[in-house]
């Protein structure tokens, strides 16, 4: 079986090719720069756009009278229960991305089953499926808490927006065909650290902001999220440990 770390062709260091060297250095020295100034520039053109930027979005008002009275009365009381709306909205985009990031992984287990026979320790796919609905399963969870609050949980909050996007990154690197079993739980393991730490925030959270009820459904979602952590973990130190023929 030949994996992505295995030694082969990889034309990317100077140092394959020695004799241009000095030709390429002596072209860089040539060169004359795109634009004056240093870094500095950069950092000046980065500082005039975040001064005049727009905040990234804004937490909708709720849209129902329910709503609307219980943000009410957490405002006469010196609190912001638009930041556990927001932190909602965030957990719901999250869990979704989750779910499609376990979903692509199963495809590809399905189709590299070789892959998957050759790590060491083994990788269970009902394991991952297992995981896969209770993903789908806090979802639904953090939908209703939003519901229960008289919000929607179709608005996109700033919390949503920017989970939505980090996440990008991640299904592009699980969805990408030549990646790797062994690449592709690194990056649910990414995922499964963010999440882990996303949930205890949020069970905090609604402690404090008095939605007691809310953090004790909370918790069960927490234990099920630290048992994938821990699997996955366990799933990506067996597969690097296997690729460098350690026991």
């Amino acid at each position: 079986m030949n994996h992505s770390t295995d030694a082969g062709m990889n034309k990317t260091g100077i140092d394959m090719s020695p004799i241009d060297i000095k030709e390429l250095l002596s072209g860089v020295e040539a060169s004359e720069p795109s634009s004056q100034g240093d870094e500095q520039t950069l950092a000046a053109y980065r500082r005039s756009y975040i001064m005049e930027a727009d905040p990234i979005g804004f937490v909708p008002v709720p849209g129902s009278l329910k709503g609307a009275a219980k943000t009410g009365m957490q405002k006469l009381m010196g609190k912001k229960p638009e930041v556990l709306l927001d932190k909602l909205g965030a957990r719901l985009a999250f869990e979704r991305a989750g779910t499609r990031l376990y979903d692509a992984l199963l495809d590809k287990c399905s189709v590299r089953s070789d892959e998957v026979a050759g790590l060491s320790g083994g990788l269970s796919l009902d394991r991952l499926r297992e995981f896969r609905n209770e993903e789908a399963q806090h979802f639904m969870l953090v939908m209703e808490a939003i519901k229960d609050l008289g919000a929607d949980p179709t608005a996109v909050t700033p919390g949503a927006d920017i989970d939505g996007v980090a996440s990008i990154g991640l299904m592009q690197v699980m969805t990408d065909p030549r990646t790797s079993i062994a690449q592709s739980l690194h990056v649910l393991l990414i995922a499964e650290l963010a999440d882990h730490d996303g949930w205890q925030l949020l069970i905090k959270l609604a402690e404090e902001l008095g939605q007691d009820d809310m953090a004790g459904k909370f918790r069960g979602a927490l234990a099920e999220e630290g048992q994938h952590l821990t699997t996955i973990r366990e799933f990506v130190e067996k597969s690097c440990m296997s690729e460098a023929g350690v026991s």
